[in-house]
Order: C-alpha cells, then structure tokens, then sequence
C-alpha cells in the first residue's frame, strides 16, 4: 500500500487533489507538505514552474486498525463492509457481510482473539492508547443483553437458595458486562476468582 506521494500541477490545490485521489484519501487522513510553489517564468511563459506538492496518509489509529484487518480479511478471501468510530480513546469497529459468522466463532472466542490482535497493532510504540472493541453484525450488543438477562436471572437464584452461584469461564469483557448489570445490589455481591482463560464470576448472596 502507497503510504506517500508526489504530484505536481499547475496549482497547489490541483496538485494535493491528484495526490489525494491516487491514495484514496480524503485531505483529513493526509498530511500535505508544498515542496515547490507555482511561478511564472519571465513574461509569463519562459521557464514556468508548476507546484509540487507531497502527500502522505496520516498515521492513526482507525488507520492501522483498517490496515491490519484488511489484510487478514484478504488473506481469508472474506470480503467485508467495514465501519471505524473513533471517540474518546476508544476504536469502535462494526463488521457486516456474508458469511461472516466465521469471525465470531464458538461464544465469540474468534472474535475475542481478533480484537486482541487488533488492539495490540494499534497500540504498539504508541504513547496514547486506544482501546478497540470490535464487532461482527451485532454479535456483542445481541451477547451483552443476553448477559444482562442473565446476570439478573443467577442473582434472585442466588438470593433464593442463600448460596453463592458460580458462572462458566467468561473473558474479562464479558466479565465486566455480568458486574456491572448488578453493581449497586443490596441483595448480592460479585467477585471473581481463578487464572485466565479461566476465570469466573461468582454471584453471592448478602448475609
């Protein structure tokens, strides 16, 4: 992928436009440096001299995150629709397409993996870090709520019997969904215990 180029014209906007249309770029992803401004030569016409302009793609975060997944989607052959959000240190990146299901995997443990490798390309030699969440046709917004049923449904559980419930291994991800759906409650408390990858929460009752 060209990251950087040179164009010359007649103007200094032509000459970023030319730039710009061969990278792919809008101007807010680029970096523009005028090397040489236009000027006439004498009377106007002996040895005139266009402008020269040199463009660059602007290292950001939504950009190494594109460039990383377009390249692992092009090495599976899996063609996608591919949104960026960028807000407050935070990476939101929608995926959508045919057959796709492939990138979730079993409880999401692909899609999990995917955002590992993702987060660690963007924040590598970076001194503001960026968290990434990474989504594929709405599988974590679907996952959260059933989590959230979920959590409520294991705390009158555990309210009822007077015993601690203890869930299945979660990663720390979903982990946070299931505390923070029952964060507040006078009636319950939860803590979790054990060593990734398999560590769980435990919903207890209040004594």
């Amino acid at each position: 992928m060209v990251e950087e180029i040179e164009k010359t014209a007649k103007t200094v906007d032509e000459a970023v436009s030319l730039a710009l249309a061969q990278l792919g770029i809008s101007r807010e992803e680029a970096e523009i440096e005028v090397l040489e401004e236009p000027s006439r030569g004498f009377l106007g016409i002996l040895g005139t001299r266009p402008a020269r302009v040199r463009v660059r793609v602007k290292d950001t975060p939504s950009r190494r995150a594109k460039e990383l997944l377009d390249r692992l989607l092009e090495a599976m052959n899996l063609p996608v629709e591919m949104s960026i959000e960028e807000k407050q240190n935070s990476l939101y990146i929608a995926i959508a397409g045919k057959d796709v299901g492939i990138l979730i995997g079993r409880r999401g443990e692909t899609l999990d993996a995917l955002q590992y490798l993702v987060n660690l390309y963007v924040n590598k030699n970076q001194t503001q870090r960026y968290r990434v969440i990474l989504d594929v046709e709405g599988y974590r917004r679907r996952r959260e709520e059933t989590l959230q049923r979920l959590a409520l449904k294991l705390a009158e559980k555990a309210k009822q019997r007077g015993r601690n419930v203890v869930l299945e291994p979660m990663s720390s991800h979903e982990r946070r969904i299931i505390h923070t759906a029952l964060q507040g409650r006078d009636d319950i408390y939860t803590y979790s215990e054990g060593e990734e990858p398999y560590r769980k929460i435990i919903i207890s009752p209040r004594k």
